[in-house]
Order: C-alpha cells, then sequence, then structure tokens
C-alpha cells in the first residue's frame, strides 16, 4: 500500500512539473529583412543552378597546364560558351556548356567534336 502511495505521489509531481516548466508555443523570430533578402537571392542562385546543370561537355581530362591550354582555346573557337575547369583528384576537367536538354547538348557536342575529339556528354552529379 506505502508503494503504491508513493507511486501515485511520484507520477503526480512528476506531471506537474512537465505543466509547469513546459515553453510556451507562442514565440516570435524577428529576423531583419537583410537576413530575408539574402535567403531569397541564395535560394533562387540554387533554384537557377540546378535547372541551368543538366548537361554538359567534358572536352579535357588530365592535368592542369593542358587544362589550361584546352580551356584558353576552345574559348578562342566558341566565345558565345562558357567554359570552366573543374578539379577531380588527381586530375583536371574542362567543363563547357550548360544545356537544359539532351537534345541541345547533343547538336552542339557535334560541333565540338570537330575540334576536340575526345569531348563527351555527361551529366553532373548524376
Amino acid at each position: 500500500m506505502r508503494f503504491l502511495r508513493n507511486f501515485l505521489v511520484l507520477n503526480l509531481v512528476v506531471f506537474t512539473n512537465n505543466l509547469i516548466i513546459a515553453q510556451s508555443s507562442k514565440t516570435a523570430l524577428n529576423e531583419p529583412s537583410a537576413v530575408k533578402e539574402l535567403l531569397n537571392k541564395k535560394k533562387n542562385n540554387n533554384t537557377s543552378t540546378a535547372v541551368n546543370d543538366k548537361f554538359k561537355i567534358q572536352i579535357f581530362y588530365g592535368k592542369s597546364p593542358e587544362a589550361k591550354s584546352a580551356l584558353s582555346t576552345f574559348r578562342r573557337m566558341y566565345p558565345d560558351v562558357n567554359a570552366t575547369i573543374v578539379y577531380t583528384n588527381p586530375s583536371y576537367k574542362v567543363m563547357v556548356g550548360n544545356y537544359k536538354t539532351r537534345l541541345d547538348a547533343e547538336r552542339n557536342l557535334k560541333l565540338i567534336q570537330k575540334d576536340f575529339e575526345h569531348a563527351l556528354l555527361i551529366r553532373p552529379g548524376k
């Protein structure tokens, strides 16, 4: 009987304590408008990158000096197409283009392969 009474008193204390100490759910978060603006810019940047980076063409894979040379040659030949060097351990890749559809990428791949015979179509992140 004494055990039952102690058990009930202990439960009453625990449940009452939870009700007294519990936090209220009426919390207001005040953040500056500059933070909201930066978050919106970041979100827009991320979505545009995800949409535009569907297909790329890799024109070179190898060492850094040769990658820089291939990049400068490509930029002279195709000034309207964006190109960049991507480092993947232990080599460098020269990636060109930003194609939304595979059809556009394949059309440009055929043109680029005339000058860079080892060019291939890839899908970054896959």
